[in-house]
């Protein structure tokens, strides 16, 4: 099983599409809303140098922004 985390923040429609994708997938995930967690906000900067939601890692690959096709082939979907 694949270890997913989903870094998220209020408002973002995006964010709202990749949820629906892995619920509908039966991916579990952990969600982390980088407007009121800031150790999560900044993992994701400093960590994985990403600046927007979502941003979703999948075991050690992150994928930075809005990308269903590159979610798909992590999650051995496609």
């Amino acid at each position: 099983m694949k270890n997913v985390e989903l870094y998220t923040q209020p408002a973002c429609p995006p964010c709202e599409i990749v949820k629906l994708f892995l619920k509908h997938n039966n991916i579990s995930y952990k969600e982390y809303d980088v407007s009121k967690d800031i150790a999560a906000r900044n993992r994701m900067i400093d960590v994985f140098q990403s600046y927007s939601t979502p941003t979703v890692k999948v075991n050690n690959d992150v994928v930075k922004g809005f990308d269903l096709q590159t979610l798909e082939k992590l999650l051995d979907l496609s």
